[in-house]
């Protein structure tokens, strides 16, 4: 039985960067938000879409890793 180790560290670099891009984009996203729940006038718009702009990110991240997944959409 033989391991391939740079297959292994590619796989265990890949699952650690986008498990920091999916809970990174989220927790600003909630952080956004609650800033948003203090800001007033235009402000609070931008804050807030940068919010759901966050939240789109991680929706996207996790939809693509269900893609990659789920090999009878790519076939």
């Amino acid at each position: 039985m033989n391991i391939d180790w740079l297959a292994f560290v590619v796989v265990a670099i890949a699952t650690l960067v986008s498990a920091l891009i999916v809970v990174g984009s989220y927790g600003l996203g909630v952080r956004l938000l609650a800033v948003a729940a203090d800001a007033a006038g235009a402000r609070q718009r931008v804050v807030r879409s940068s919010a759901y702009a966050c939240f789109g990110v991680c929706a996207a991240a996790v939809l693509f890793g269900i893609y990659l997944i789920i090999p009878a959409f790519h076939s």
